[in-house]
């Protein structure tokens, strides 16, 4: 089949990869659409030391099983099912997981993937193949909600691209008062548009103002601008895996008692009923599509400041 591979940081096409297995309890899968996020490209700087097939966001066609013959998304860990964290509802957190395309499990950059049945949910027929694409993503938006009250809050997203745009909208959920702060003049239209306020890095002000800060930017230096911005006993949120380091004195955090959130992957339920219920403006954010064969092409789309999301369109 073919396959975008991942090893020693290069990532390369490879048209004869082996079909995959499917172990007990788990499904083929046909890939119709994958998404590249800012995960797959620090994974190609090193990030986890990953070898194997990446991507993680997806929407294909079960094989078999109760989805047969489906559309279908998958939640990425891929948990024991019997340890403490599974047993108490936070699976995510299973020690013994494998993660799609990220943790000793191949990835969605492939024309099959082997997943866990219990990891797929049905795609409502309402739901276009472009938006269900974006399950993944738009749950790990929505995972702040389930973290933290932002009603009546005052909310600063750091970060303008896609997972910015998925967690401002997810945000308005419960507050109005959001500021999206980015780089790209192309991409903060794409916020006005929406009616979302928006302010260039350069132009905000170095000073509390904010109840809640999220940082999607990517970047080690998104934690210093997000603790620079959070009032005392605020909350930031970090959103952003990065293959370096950060460098930032936590002194002024100790000092302001900030509550410091990582927020990973979130619930598919409640993203499918939402995209379901066209809750959300998703139109548009697709500017790219590729063949997998075009991997190199694909990769370098993904971090053009022009592009929004780039997907691989392996229904061909």
């Amino acid at each position: 089949m073919r396959a975008a591979f991942l090893k020693d940081s290069l990532l390369k096409f490879d048209s004869g990869v082996s079909e995959p297995i499917a172990q007990q309890g788990e499904i083929l899968v046909d890939i119709l659409l994958a998404g590249i996020c800012e995960t797959d490209l620090q994974l190609c700087n090193g990030y986890m030391n990953f070898s194997g097939i990446i991507g993680h966001e997806f929407v294909g066609i079960a094989r078999s099983g109760r989805f047969e013959g489906q559309r279908v998304v998958g939640e990425i860990n891929c948990v024991c099912q019997q340890c403490r964290w599974c047993v108490e509802g936070a699976a995510t957190h299973c020690p013994h997981r494998t993660v799609l395309g990220i943790l000793n499990r191949d990835g969605a950059f492939a024309d099959t993937i082997s997943i866990p049945e219990v990891n797929l949910h049905s795609v409502p027929d309402s739901v276009s193949d472009e938006h269900a694409v974006l399950t993944e993503p738009l749950a790990a938006a929505l995972q702040i909600l389930q973290q933290i009250d932002l009603t009546n809050k005052k909310v600063a997203v750091l970060g303008d691209g896609r997972l910015g745009m998925l967690c401002a909208q997810a945000i308005r959920l419960k507050t109005d008062s959001i500021l999206v702060v980015g780089k790209h003049c192309k991409k903060m239209d794409r916020f006005n548009q929406l009616n979302i306020q928006t302010c260039l890095l350069n132009d905000l002000k170095r000073e509390p103002a904010f109840d809640v800060v999220i940082d999607c930017t990517g970047s080690p230096s998104g934690l210093e601008v997000a603790s620079a911005v959070v009032v005392p006993l605020g909350t930031v949120v970090l959103k952003t895996t990065v293959a370096r380091n950060h460098t930032l004195s936590l002194a002024e955090l100790v000092i302001n008692e900030i509550t410091v959130i990582g927020s990973r992957c979130g619930p598919f339920k409640m993203a499918l009923e939402l995209l379901d219920s066209q809750c959300f403006n998703l139109d548009g954010l697709i500017t790219h599509r590729f063949s997998i064969e075009d991997v190199s092409e694909a990769m370098q789309a993904a971090v053009d400041p022009n592009a929004f999301k780039v997907v691989f369109d392996l229904s061909r």
